[in-house]
């Protein structure tokens, strides 16, 4: 069994911006409308985001463009390799799609990064997903079932960290040994009784496993 593995999401933890959002705000601005349907439960997570990103109607070359200038937490790059350096694994757990995660990952030349997220590609102008029911992490609600990950990945590690921002890290949040905890998510694991570690940044998160002895 190998020592351990860092887990992280990606949309507002490793990015400052959602993907979603920046294309509902410049291609589909009508979409917040079904944003509201979405955040008072009556529509699908999957349901929600495969709709945003099948209405930016963009050439492919734009929409990169675009995903390349979301700003991503400055300290990130340098953290993964720490965490490769250390001989953990560094996983990228998202309920979006790899699509843009990878042009984001190429950017900052970040290499050796398995990503467990939705399958994702451009065609006719748009993003979209391959939802496969048959795949052992697969969510009805987000595609992507980030507990049965993280649950899959403690049978491979002694120690698996997990950080996130959200509700649906609240779920894999239960299941990791440590949880760092970013923006709404602490509130909700406080409400749900599920310890963590606030933070805001990676940079200290680093602190803390250096101060654990878990990184030099």
């Amino acid at each position: 069994m190998k020592k351990w593995a860092f887990v992280s999401d990606f949309d507002g933890t490793i990015s400052k911006q959602d993907f979603y959002i920046v294309m509902m705000d410049k291609y589909f601005p009508q979409g917040r409308e079904l944003f509201k349907k979405w955040k008072a439960g009556g529509i699908k997570d999957i349901d929600f985001l495969a709709t945003v990103f099948k209405s930016i109607n963009q050439e492919e070359d734009r929409i990169i463009e675009d995903t390349l200038s979301i700003p991503i937490d400055e300290y990130v790059p340098n953290f993964i390799k720490k965490v490769q350096e250390s001989g953990a694994d560094f996983y990228i757990l998202s309920a979006g799609t790899d699509y843009y995660i990878y042009h984001i990952l190429k950017k900052y030349h970040v290499e050796n990064v398995k990503v467990f997220s939705n399958d994702g590609h451009y065609r006719e102008k748009n993003v979209h997903m391959n939802i496969d029911k048959k795949q052992w992490h697969y969510s009805e609600r987000y595609g992507i079932d980030k507990s049965k990950v993280i649950q899959k990945l403690k049978e491979e590690y002694e120690t698996v960290y997990f950080i996130g921002d959200s509700e649906p890290d609240s779920h894999p949040a239960q299941y990791a040994d440590v949880t760092f905890a970013k923006n709404g998510l602490q509130d909700i694991l406080r409400e749900k009784k599920v310890p963590f570690v606030p933070v805001d940044t990676f940079k200290e998160v680093e602190d803390y496993l250096v101060e654990k002895g878990v990184m030099s």
